[in-house]
């Protein structure tokens, strides 16, 4: 297996814009994460994932761009960037940005001069069709809207979006929009950045012809089209390839199988990728789901390409809400995932505030939230009739606001987060969970985390390790192992609200063991040897070290 600084890499992400504001407008900014790079380098990560910072109309919070070489208002300029990008390499640690060119804002130039008449130059960078009949193209639906089309009245036609309309999608069978993509990459790696996160880069190529889908619902058809591997090939032997840079795909609708595709080491295309299994089919935690897609992935992938583990982000509500107990096991609910997703095969992504255990939010009507996802989806769901209040309680859980609110810096005003008015509002809970608190106390989450990160430095069998489930059928518990150059680490989670009896597997009984880290504190006699059984509390972890040569 090749070694490489980003395989051994932790990923920290900063959704800058719920991170710090440093000017009092409500808004995190750039100078903000400047201002609090101390905090993530007292964590101990390797890399900084910064989500969209580019001028846009901010429809999706900044996922619509309108011009990708500029740094938008609310965010700073170009110069605090440069300033954070050094400060950032000061430190020893890397930046990676978001890459967003499946599509852009209807206010970027390009798509203005496109829907202006059929015979502009740049009327094919987008995707338009004529309509069937009074309708659409297609009858296939975007992720955000009803319809991935909308009609443009000026031509008498349709424009594609695999998102909201304020989002067309380019037309990547367009040789001179893909050369201008890979001239604006190499600008931003030539600044000095190591590399991209790339948004749903599995959606760039599309269905030839548009046939309608028999179950428009299963938005599948969006991605992992004939023709993709190309352009991402293309991209690795245009600009990536001449560059020392990690990159990242967001890779929906994938199985080990075909998203092997993408990452293998042979195929010259990402160093890694996030799949959506478990986000997908998983709305709360299926613990033998969840271990089938870890065993699948692991056998796909393994010494072949590279994975990634992650149970929140941006996207996706915090995990100790939704895989966890935010209650009365908060605590130790959220050291047991961290631990989980820091021990199983690939880079571990946090999530700013993961490492302080910060919750999702319930507020209390659709006017409060602003997910763009959200808010479509109610008007259309009652729009057929739905009771509102039905409908508003069953997105509440799975909202990307859940994610999206302010960093919890300490029990101030705003939470320490903005001396402004927040663009979104506070979770209520941060008097209780904030990052002073956090730091203030050695049991506290922030402390296991750094804890996991330090271990992985000095371990090489948390990246390089094999993996062997030893748990099938003894669900909500899950045991496996790691094995490295004669290293074996056996990790034992109690994933549940009760206190439960451990058998211990007979090879690993009664060997010598050290105990590597945990999250209670662990009895004098059961730390130098493997009990043949052990009791373990409500969402409990323990990683041992086991001598397999030796017994006790």
């Amino acid at each position: 297996m090749k070694k490489t600084w980003w395989k051994e890499s932790v990923v920290y992400q900063v959704y800058w814009r719920s991170f710090y504001d440093s000017n009092g407008d409500g808004i995190g900014d750039l100078q903000g994460v400047l201002e609090k790079l101390d905090y993530i380098q007292k964590l101990g990560v390797d890399v900084i994932w910064l989500n969209p910072f580019y001028e846009s109309p901010d429809r999706d919070n900044g996922y619509d761009i309108s011009d990708y070489e500029s740094v938008m208002e609310k965010a700073g300029d170009l110069e605090t960037f440069k300033e954070l990008l050094s400060a950032i390499h000061d430190r020893g640690m890397k930046v990676i940005m978001d890459l967003v060119v499946n599509h852009t804002s209807d206010q970027h130039p390009w798509f203005l001069e496109s829907e202006s008449s059929k015979d502009n130059a740049k009327r094919d960078w987008y995707i338009w069709r004529e309509g069937k009949g009074d309708g659409p193209p297609n009858n296939w639906r975007s992720y955000f809207e009803p319809s991935s089309w909308t009609y443009n009245e000026a031509t008498e036609d349709y424009y594609f979006h695999s998102f909201a309309k304020e989002q067309p999608d380019l037309n990547w069978k367009n040789d001179e929009l893909r050369k201008e993509i890979f001239r604006m990459m190499r600008s931003w790696l030539d600044l000095g950045i190591d590399g991209f996160r790339m948004d749903v880069i599995n959606l760039l190529a599309k269905q030839d012809g548009f046939p309608d889908a028999d179950d428009p619902s299963h938005i599948s058809y969006l991605a992992d089209n004939p023709g993709i591997h190309d352009y991402l090939q293309e991209m690795n032997r245009e600009v990536l390839s001449h560059y020392d840079v990690m990159t990242v795909g967001e890779i929906p609708f994938v199985t080990p199988e075909t998203g092997l595709l993408y990452v293998h080491e042979d195929r010259n295309e990402l160093n890694t990728l996030f799949h959506f299994q478990v986000a997908d089919e998983m709305p709360v935690m299926d613990l033998k789901r969840y271990k089938e897609i870890q065993e699948s992935w692991y056998k796909g992938t393994f010494e072949k390409g590279w994975n990634s583990q992650f149970l929140n982000n941006h996207d996706h509500t915090r995990q100790v809400t939704r895989y966890g107990n935010d209650g009365q096991y908060r605590v130790e609910s959220a050291k047991l995932l961290g631990i989980m997703l820091h021990t199983l095969p690939g880079m571990p992504y946090i999530y700013q505030g993961e490492e302080i255990g910060m919750t999702g939010v319930r507020f209390d009507s659709i006017d409060d939230y602003n997910d763009i996802a959200m808010k479509n989806k109610y008007k259309e769901e009652v729009e057929k009739g739905r009771d509102p209040e039905e409908v508003f309680e069953s997105l509440l859980l799975l909202s990307r606001d859940n994610s999206r609110t302010p960093m919890q810096w300490n029990a101030n005003d705003n939470a320490g987060f903005t001396s402004g008015k927040p663009w979104i509002k506070i979770n209520p809970n941060y008097r209780e969970i904030n990052v002073e608190k956090a730091l203030e106390d050695p049991s506290s989450v922030f402390y296991t985390y750094q804890n996991l990160i330090e271990l992985r430095k000095e371990h090489p069998v948390m990246t390089y390790g094999d993996y062997t489930d030893l748990s099938y059928g003894k669900d909500p518990l899950y045991l496996y192992t790691r094995s490295y150059e004669g290293v074996t680490w056996l990790v034992i989670l109690n994933h549940s609200d009760d206190q439960l009896g451990v058998d211990i597997p007979e090879r690993y009984a009664k060997k010598s063991a050290r105990l590597i880290i945990g999250n209670y504190q662990v009895s004098n006699d059961e730390r130098g040897h493997m009990p043949e059984q052990i009791r373990l509390q409500p969402h409990e972890a323990r990683v041992y070290e086991i001598k397999e040569n030796r017994v006790v």
